[in-house]
């Protein structure tokens, strides 16, 4: 298995936090390379999701359905495409009135058996630096909403 945990500081409400996290139709703004649509249901709790990446010559897309929905606390994914399966999700933990910290996780299984584990050795810091860069992009986002 794959575990990634990532968490970046944000200078704004849990709420503000919650409803910037899941503003899937613009993902897009802070994850690297990802546009996010809603494939089917309202969003929430079922819904099925399509993340579309492309880094470089990579593209591929991520299918995830929400599994948990607990406004404004936390998220989780089951990731249910080809290439990416596992769980995912993010908590949003508050830090006084102005003040969260949202966590991002994932844990994935890696595609292609022992190939995708080696692979993953490779390619697993570059990951990680984008998801933290990504975070980065996303407290700007979220902060911009206050």
């Amino acid at each position: 298995m794959i575990d990634v945990v990532e968490r970046v500081d944000v200078v704004a409400p849990a709420a503000v936090v919650w409803a910037a996290v899941t503003d899937w139709h613009n993902q897009g703004a802070w994850m690297l390379g990802t546009r996010v649509r809603v494939i089917s249901g309202d969003g929430r709790l079922g819904s099925r999701l399509a993340a579309r990446t492309a880094v470089g010559p990579l593209r591929f897309t991520d299918r995830m359905e929400i599994t948990r929905w607990e406004p404004p606390v936390a998220c989780e994914v089951a990731h249910v495409g080809r290439l990416v399966r596992g769980t995912g999700g993010f908590r949003v933990e508050p830090r006084g009135v102005s003040r969260s910290t949202l966590v991002w996780w994932e844990r994935l299984v890696p595609p292609l058996g022992p190939l995708g584990a080696v692979a993953w050795r490779l390619t697993g810091p570059a990951f990680r630096l984008g998801v933290r860069h990504s975070l980065r992009r996303f407290a700007d986002f979220a902060e911009s909403r206050v």
